[in-house]
């Protein structure tokens, strides 16, 4: 009967210190979008000084014109699984934050900085990661990227080399 005891206590044990994991973990994700100022480019009305809070980190409706490239729109990063990361996993959402490389193989343009995110360590990008997770789904959808010399559906600010 002992034997039981010391098992549940060992078992309850673990299970909470695992759930404090997570909790610290999704604390610092979101400390980290905020140094990392996720919000700038993926919160609407962020951009014109007018963020919408009810469609916190749901992509943007103006976009970066970047020359030979065309014109991107940052996406949803919330979990809506029509309009957002709702289909990726911590892993894929960590390599795309890393590598620039999204699930579906497409590369993220450099006015994302992930060249500068690369240098984050496992243990904050899955941070960031589970924290993306965790908020609510928004379903947003922002236009699509279009190509050099094509019409933007939406506004967009010009990116200049120098």
């Amino acid at each position: 009967m002992m034997l039981k005891r010391v098992m549940v206590f060992v078992v309850g044990t673990c299970l909470t210190t695992a759930v404090q994991a997570n909790e610290d973990m999704i604390k610092r994700g979101e400390y980290l979008s905020r140094i990392m100022d996720c919000t700038g480019c993926h919160t609407p009305g962020a951009m014109t000084g007018k963020p919408e809070a009810d469609k916190f980190l749901a992509g943007s409706q103006i976009g970066f014109g970047i020359p030979q490239v065309g014109v991107v729109y940052p996406p949803n990063l919330t979990p809506d699984t029509e309009t957002g990361l709702g289909s990726w996993s911590e892993a894929d959402i960590v390599t795309a934050v890393r590598t620039g490389v999204r699930p579906d193989g497409r590369h993220l343009v450099p006015v994302m900085p992930w060249p500068s995110y690369s240098a984050l360590t496992d243990e904050d990008a899955y941070s960031l990661a589970a924290y993306l997770k965790t908020l609510p789904p928004v379903r947003n959808a922002v236009p699509g990227m279009v190509g050099p010399g094509e019409k933007p559906p939406a506004p967009y600010l010009t990116v200049t080399g120098g």
